[in-house]
């Protein structure tokens, strides 16, 4: 290459550097979100003229939707073929989430969901990928799927992941903490999930346990090196190991190394927990309900954070039985029930240590599994 050549191509990743102002969540306030006389940031070929970036589509979209109440708005911006992977259960096409939306809505009126922050990669060739945390508040008022209102505040934590082509989001994977919503409720957990689980057993839909995770392969010890296929950065690849090394190999003396002194841990049931002992008891607690379990990552992606460092995101699968104790408490003594935890992560690095991690993970969803899987188990005796 000439110098001239270089010299030209430094000039257009330098023009492409000044073209692609994408916004990010944490400093600013909505309306400098969803800007009104701000030029277009970022290439969206195919996407409504009012989005300027990625970070745009997603906060201005989701507060149209949920804030605004425009719920029509799905019908453009999801396709008619979408698929929705939630904790509690998966919609298949775009008229259901029209209305699930809407009966969301009017069990909670007065319901606010505020992006905490967007991280995404792609572009408008590809596609986009986002992973949307948001901080929800609202009343319970309105006879709903919730039962009688209790006029009860509360406040939770989502991470809803997108993936988006062309102003369409054609798959969509969101982990809410309902456990926390149940509880600042004043609602019985134990009910509410026999009555999510008793719907899906009358529908025929038993628990599935599959034996063997494959964490281990018979007498094997776990695998050493971390699959790092999915990583497309140093950061990415880092994380991805030592997340390995920690669940799979159950290494959590690994924490004190990745984690800062001064960590802050914001938690399912909206703990917030401060320090390396806590974050440890916490992601062992989680392991000691479901001891056998296999940890495996599904997506990650990362960007530049403008408060400093760099922020990454990652959806996971831990899949095992309920063989132990651990801060699932509500499980109660351990059932030898298949359990699947859908989850996701938001890790902040600063200089090369984690000063504050958001996970969300729903322990709803794992004591439907368990019900269900009694109520399995009580119709083959009687069989």
């Amino acid at each position: 290459m000439s110098e001239d050549d270089a010299k030209g191509g430094k000039a257009v990743a330098q023009k492409k550097e000044q073209v692609e102002q994408v916004l990010q969540v944490e400093r600013r306030d909505y309306p400098e979100l969803a800007p009104t006389n701000r030029p277009r940031g970022q290439s969206l070929e195919g996407f409504d003229a009012v989005y300027t970036d990625i970070v745009d589509y997603i906060v201005r979209c989701t507060h149209k939707i949920w804030d605004e109440r425009d719920i029509g708005l799905i019908y453009t911006h999801y396709t008619h073929n979408c698929v929705l992977y939630g904790t509690l259960g998966t919609i298949y096409n775009r008229e259901d989430v029209v209305r699930d939306t809407i009966q969301r809505l009017v069990s909670m009126p007065e319901r606010r969901g505020m992006a905490t922050q967007v991280l995404w990669r792609g572009n408008d060739v590809e596609g986009f990928y986002t992973s949307h945390l948001v901080t929800g508040t609202g009343r319970h008022t309105q006879y709903g799927h919730y039962g009688q209102p209790t006029g009860r505040t509360f406040v939770s934590r989502t991470i809803a992941d997108c993936m988006i082509h062309r102003n369409k989001i054609y798959r969509e994977w969101v982990v809410a903490d309902v456990m926390a919503i149940i509880k600042q409720l004043g609602l019985d957990p134990h009910a509410f999930a026999e009555k999510l689980a008793k719907a899906s057993f009358d529908k025929g839909l038993l628990s599935l346990d599959i034996g063997e995770n494959r964490r281990l392969l018979g007498q094997y010890p776990p695998e050493a090196e971390a699959d790092v296929s999915i990583a497309h950065s140093d950061i990415e690849a880092y994380t991805l190991r030592w997340l390995h090394e920690m669940f799979n190999g159950r290494m959590f003396g690994k924490i004190k190394d990745v984690y800062a002194p001064t960590c802050q841990y914001h938690g399912p049931l909206m703990k917030e927990l401060y320090g390396i002992a806590a974050v440890t008891h916490q992601h062992l607690g989680l392991i000691g309900s479901i001891p056998d379990a296999a940890y495996s990552v599904q997506h990650i992606c990362s960007n530049p954070c403008e408060e400093g460092g760099v922020k990454v995101a990652v959806r996971w699968i831990m899949e095992g039985h309920h063989l132990g104790y651990g801060i699932l408490q509500e499980l109660g003594d351990p059932t030898g029930a298949r359990l699947q935890v859908m989850g996701m992560t938001h890790y902040h690095y600063k200089d090369g240590k984690i000063v504050d991690e958001w996970n969300v993970y729903d322990e709803l969803s794992l004591l439907v599994q368990v019900k269900l899987a009694e109520m399995a188990r009580s119709a083959n005796l009687s069989a």
